[in-house]
């Protein structure tokens, strides 16, 4: 088990978007948990999930990766250059997560495409993962209103191991766009919180800065992101620009 699919614990990362293995090494040197590259909405190419991998290992750090879609070869190009663990995005159902975590596996546990000479296999030296379920952490987003509906049926599927509530989406779902305070949003992660819980999975969710990080620790997410490499860089800069312009 990942530390980050342990229901016991919190851990802390950072979306990478700006497509810089090097901002991995930096997250880490600050004492992150996990790094992850966002290939649905950031900078990065899949060309750089191995690169960044590397960045990671070099100070024992694990890397996650936001593929672009549920598609089985995009979730085998994450884990074939090492990823520890793929993010799915835009999954609403049972049956969806079903697909996505046999993708996760070789035959005959599931479909993902068997190679060797990759970062997953150590070069054809390490075959263990040929032979058992995934070592690698399914991620399953819940950011529409069906996925919300379908969150326990989603959160029972053997094989998925956190759910993590993409916020802007899943506010501007309930008709409250970015407001994460309402009512309605927060029963909303009420909900993915006890759909995880019950199934011993973790729940996770990205925030904006540490406030709102320490308020959705206390509401029961374990897994929680603090913005990206690029939000946090232009908040530094804006703080110090702004102090001396004063």
């Amino acid at each position: 088990m990942h530390k980050f699919t342990d229901p016991s614990q919190v851990t802390i990362g950072t979306f990478l978007g700006m497509g810089a293995p090097m901002a991995a090494e930096i997250a880490a040197v600050g004492g992150v948990d996990w790094v992850l590259v966002d290939l649905e909405h950031g900078g990065a190419g899949e060309d750089l999930v191995g690169p960044t991998v590397v960045a990671g290992m070099a100070y024992s750090i694990p890397t996650l990766v936001r593929v672009e879609s549920s598609e089985r070869i995009r979730i085998g190009r994450a884990l074939d250059a090492g990823a520890s663990g793929v993010m799915v995005p835009r999954i609403e159902t049972a049956e969806e997560v079903i697909a996505v975590v046999k993708h996760m596996s070789y035959p005959p546990f599931g479909d993902r495409g068997v190679a060797t000479y990759n970062r997953s296999a150590k070069w054809g030296r390490d075959l263990s993962g040929l032979t058992q379920r995934a070592k690698a952490a399914c991620i399953i987003q819940i950011e529409t209103l069906k996925a919300l509906q379908n969150v326990e049926a989603i959160a029972a599927v053997d094989g998925a191991d956190l759910l993590f509530v993409g916020p802007l989406d899943l506010s501007f779902a309930l008709g409250v766009p970015r407001d994460f305070k309402s009512p309605i949003f927060v029963e909303a992660c009420a909900k993915v919180i006890a759909a995880a819980k019950a199934n011993n999975k973790v729940a996770g969710i990205l925030a904006a800065d540490a406030a709102a990080a320490t308020a959705f620790i206390e509401q029961g997410f374990k897994f929680i992101a603090i913005g990206s490499d690029s939000t946090l860089l232009a908040g530094a800069i804006t703080s110090l620009v702004t102090q001396l312009k004063k």
